[in-house]
């Protein structure tokens, strides 16, 4: 998962500081996999878990996801010496604080959405929990 387009082709590191007030409410689906921690979710994991929970849940109930990687990340070669300016976008991650809900899913029992967001969090480099729509 990447953007279709980017103001600027190359962006700061930033600070992950603060929790999520936005997206921290289950608003789509019966249950939501929330994080406890924070870091930077690159678009490969991200679609590790999506494809863990679709396979858990035999591609039955809807799946949202609620965050998208649209941050740009820049890595230097292999060998490359010092200098030379900021390396080539290497791929994109999304930036998680704690709170941020990661994952919905409706039509599915309590019993399975719970063991597909178990898969989904082991894909995870944070720890999250398993929320429900009050």
């Amino acid at each position: 998962m990447q953007p279709k387009s980017s103001k600027y082709r190359k962006s700061h590191r930033g600070r992950r500081k603060g929790v999520s007030t936005r997206g921290s409410n289950v608003d789509f689906g019966e249950y939501g996999l929330k994080s406890l921690g924070r870091g930077w979710l690159s678009a490969k994991q991200l679609e590790a878990a999506r494809r863990a929970i679709a396979n858990t849940t035999s591609r039955g109930g809807k799946v949202w996801l609620r965050v998208f990687p649209q941050k740009p990340i820049t890595s230097r070669g292999p060998g490359v010496r010092m200098g030379g300016g900021k390396g080539d976008v290497s791929g994109y991650v999304a930036v998680i604080t704690p709170g941020r809900i990661i994952f919905e899913i409706a039509g599915i029992d309590q019993e399975l959405a719970k063991v597909a967001f178990r898969k989904a969090s082991a894909k995870l480099p944070f720890k999250t929990t398993m929320v429900e729509r009050h």
